[in-house]
């Protein structure tokens, strides 16, 4: 790609796991790629848990807010990662998909949050090495 790919990740609140993923995504890529997240129906704010979970990884998402998912947005995106939010993404022809089966955070404290946190980095690690990419090292 001669321009930064776009990954849109999409949860049902876009609270805890596409808040978690984009936000690894946006530090690991180092810039390299576009990063959106959003939610099929939107909490009102960031999970805290999920928030002191990645605090202790040294990403800081405390000042991110929930979006609503947008056809706009899946349009823009060449890759789309879905995490538990079903039939509600709508499919386009040439967007890639990836459907990543993940633990919902919601309701669960930091102890609950680590495991959940620690799957996503490595698949976020994963997604960037398949991605056409050249990430600086740092």
């Amino acid at each position: 790609m001669s321009e930064k790919p776009t990954v849109l990740f999409v949860c049902v609140h876009n609270a805890g796991r596409s808040q978690m993923a984009a936000g690894y995504l946006q530090h690991l890529a180092a810039g390299q790629v576009e990063v959106l997240s959003a939610g099929s129906e939107p909490a009102d704010q960031v999970n805290p848990a999920a928030v002191a979970a990645m605090a202790e990884d040294g990403i800081d998402i405390a000042a991110e807010q929930p979006k609503v998912l947008t056809d706009g947005a899946v349009r823009s995106s060449d890759v789309v990662i879905t995490m538990g939010c079903g039939d509600t993404c709508p499919i386009y022809p040439g967007t890639r998909y990836e459907d990543w089966v993940l633990e919902d955070p919601a309701g669960q404290g930091i102890d609950g949050v680590r495991p959940i946190r620690d799957e996503i980095k490595q698949r976020v690690s994963d997604l960037i090495r398949s991605l056409d990419v050249q990430i600086a090292a740092g």
